[in-house]
């Protein structure tokens, strides 16, 4: 698959099927996230996939009270604001996120593997951490494959977590998780900001330089 595709089309897909993912095709995701880069290569992480029935049982309460929290406080008033008139174009979008969003909490159980990304804070992996989980997104599209990352359950729920997993000690910290399924849905290039309209060039409120009103994915 061209490089372009898998980054132009590479974007959350929340809604997937309870197919399992085999083996090989988890080792080619998580073999590229560890080449991501590390800081000093330090390589500061650790990462544990989850796909045992009896786990995802024990976490998906905690992920399903996580996005709850997050509708009533974080983002109340937006969803407020979008439900008042669902007619504009960023409001239609954020309920659509938020629906995608609350499916992966109702069906938290069904989706087949996911991957809990750890890092040592202290030494620095934050910077880290981050990078491998995107590799791991973009090898897991090339072989079609969806993938949604989320940071909820290292946020709201840190010590089940680590309890959960058997980490060790408090030094770990799940900075991410992704989801990963064959998705329902199909891939598409995600709808953005004009790139003109959200960079600059030397200063704050510079002149980029260039525009693109459109994709540059696929040339036409």
């Amino acid at each position: 698959m061209d490089v372009r595709e898998v980054l132009y089309t590479t974007r959350a897909m929340r809604r997937v099927r309870p197919d399992p993912i085999p083996l090989d095709v988890q080792a080619r995701i998580l073999d590229a996230a560890i080449r991501a880069p590390s800081g000093g290569n330090a390589q500061p992480w650790r990462f544990v996939l989850v796909d045992s029935p009896d786990l995802k049982g024990e976490l998906g309460p905690l992920y399903r009270e996580s996005i709850a929290s997050l509708w009533s406080t974080f983002y109340r008033e937006r969803l407020d604001r979008a439900r008042a008139d669902p007619e504009v174009p960023s409001n239609r979008s954020l309920l659509k996120v938020q629906r995608s969003a609350q499916w992966l909490a109702d069906h938290f159980e069904e989706v087949p593997l996911y991957l809990f990304c750890f890092v040592r804070t202290a030494a620095g992996g934050a910077g880290s951490i981050y990078p491998a989980a995107w590799s791991a997104q973009l090898a897991a599209r090339a072989e079609g494959v969806g993938s949604a990352l989320t940071s909820v359950l290292g946020a709201l729920h840190p010590a089940e977590v680590r309890s959960l997993l058997g980490v060790p000690d408090d030094s770990w910290d799940n900075s991410c998780t992704v989801s990963f399924g064959y998705p329902t849905g199909r891939w598409a290039v995600a709808d953005r900001l004009a790139v003109d309209k959200v960079a600059a060039r030397n200063a704050w409120d510079g002149e980029l330089g260039f525009s693109a009103s459109e994709p540059l994915w696929p040339k036409e």
